[in-house]
């Protein structure tokens, strides 16, 4: 079978991270992926912040955790690096820009063996004062929105076979 077929029938979500670090030249090859994604009329809205330093991960994950309504929650699983994935707020493509980076971001690692799950609430983070003012201090200017993070580590254990496709997935007219 055709390893990009093959990858992209068996990339599954990761929940479970080795503390180690990421090679950079595992994370250099996933961001280049995410930055080669589909955008509305090729204008490249996305934008990918990479966090591995422990406390900014925390600080974002706490955000996210009160977002989700509980508090005590990690929402980023233990993984060692959290990539934010943001697009241009005036740009009519913008959810489906940065939906097209994160899906990159994700098979691009499964292909070379890293973990990574989509983390939802970043819109409501970016949308925030908090939020504004990380991005702030991040050095990103201009009118962003959150579309979600990806998460990206070394998993630990198995993954199990995923289920069959449903039978009406595709109709045919």
């Amino acid at each position: 079978m055709n390893e990009v077929l093959k990858c992209l029938e068996e990339r599954k979500s990761c929940r479970s991270y080795k503390p180690e670090q990421l090679k950079e030249e595992d994370l250099q090859a996933i961001l280049r992926a995410g930055t080669y994604a589909a955008t509305g009329m090729g204008k490249q809205s996305p934008k990918i912040i990479v966090l591995q330093r422990p406390e900014d991960i925390a600080k974002l994950e706490r955000m996210n955790a009160a977002i989700l309504g509980n508090p005590e929650a990690k929402p980023f699983y233990g993984a060692p690096t959290v990539c934010i994935v943001l697009a241009k707020a005036d740009m009519f493509t913008a959810v489906e820009d940065g939906s097209c980076v994160i899906d990159n971001l994700m098979n691009a690692a499964w292909s070379i063996g890293v973990g990574s799950c989509w983390i939802h609430r970043a819109r409501e983070e970016f949308a925030s004062e908090e939020g504004k003012a990380l991005l702030k201090q991040w050095g990103v200017e201009g009118d962003y929105i959150g579309v979600g993070h990806c998460i990206l580590g070394y998993p630990t254990g198995e993954f199990r076979p995923k289920a069959e496709r449903k039978s009406d997935y595709i109709v045919r007219v």
